[in-house]
């Protein structure tokens, strides 16, 4: 052992201690990581029942979901939707709200306290809450709208309203974002905004042209990041739809309009026991979700601004 500790290099020494440092996440990630990955690729190819059934049945779930599966594409619809107006929307809305909580009053503090705090409460909880608040009939948001006249809808009982509910609800919770936001904004150099108002630059076009570039890779990291979550939506539909009888779902509030992909899956996987059908659903939105984000990292490089970059 001394003999071959005295041929190593001290280069190598340090990227054997370097392995060994890093071994419990390595042994993690093997473990808990790439070998479920792995099992669950295998299993999309089987019947996998969880007790007893896995038999390889080659490409039949695949099949199966592609073309005899109508909640399939009902529940992608859903969520392409939801994704699609939630993101832009939750993004802007943090910018905005960024954007007011960086002015230099009195009392900011108390403010930026207050719209972060939703972003900190249980899940659960605010779904819960939030019933009650959409509620057609005693609900706080259709008292609100009557007091100017606006007949509110039956939100979480329409299907035409459902998904923008909770759309209005996830705007609710703008104060993670928000606070990155808010970090960049303080980041900026009073000196550009100085330049530019020498200039002649006005407020929007300071905006356009400096704080925009300058707050880029956050609004990039936002936009990956919401994606990512946006099609992993499911808590707010299982606790705000559960026990609901409508439609062919015993989830999914009325006419299904609330049965989002993740939501389809869990029903095909622990109602149905069903699993290698579920882990075929999956890998098809694992493979969904890294087409949009292979394509934002493509498209970045023509608006994300780094400090630092040569002007192209």
């Amino acid at each position: 052992m001394k003999k071959f500790s005295k041929k190593m290099t001290l280069e190598q020494r340090e990227g054997l201690n370097g392995y060994i440092f890093i071994s419990p996440w390595l042994i993690g990630f093997l473990l808990l990581t790439a070998g479920p990955m792995l099992f669950s690729l295998y299993a999309s190819f089987t019947n996998y029942d969880i007790t007893s059934r896995m038999d390889f049945i080659g490409f039949k779930n695949y099949i199966r979901m592609f073309t005899q599966d109508d909640l399939f594409w009902v529940s992608l619809g859903n969520t392409l939707y939801y994704v699609a107006i939630s993101v832009p929307l939750s993004t802007a809305g943090a910018v905005l709200l960024a954007l007011l909580l960086n002015q230099g009053v009195p009392g900011m503090r108390l403010f930026r306290t207050i719209f972060y705090l939703p972003a900190v409460l249980s899940g659960v909880g605010v779904y819960l809450l939030w019933m009650q608040l959409l509620n057609p009939d005693s609900g706080l948001v259709n008292t609100v709208l009557s007091w100017v006249g606006i007949s509110g809808p039956a939100w979480l009982l329409d299907p035409n309203w459902t998904k923008p509910a909770l759309i209005f609800m996830k705007l609710w919770s703008l104060g993670g974002g928000m606070l990155l936001f808010l970090a960049s904004l303080q980041g900026v150099s009073n000196s550009l905004y100085e330049a530019a108002e020498i200039d002649g630059a006005n407020v929007f076009q300071r905006f356009r042209h400096i704080t925009l570039p300058m707050i880029s890779p956050i609004i990039f990291f936002e936009l990956v990041t919401g994606l990512i979550g946006g099609f992993q939506v499911f808590q707010e539909a299982y606790v705000m739809t559960s026990g609901s009888s409508s439609g062919s779902s015993a989830l999914g509030g009325p006419a299904n309009s609330l049965v989002f992909y993740n939501l389809h899956m869990f029903e095909k996987a622990f109602k149905f026991f069903d699993m290698g059908y579920a882990m075929a659903m999956s890998w098809i939105l694992f493979f969904i979700v890294l087409i949009f984000t292979v394509i934002n990292l493509k498209l970045a490089p023509r608006w994300v601004h780094y400090e630092g970059d040569e002007p192209k």
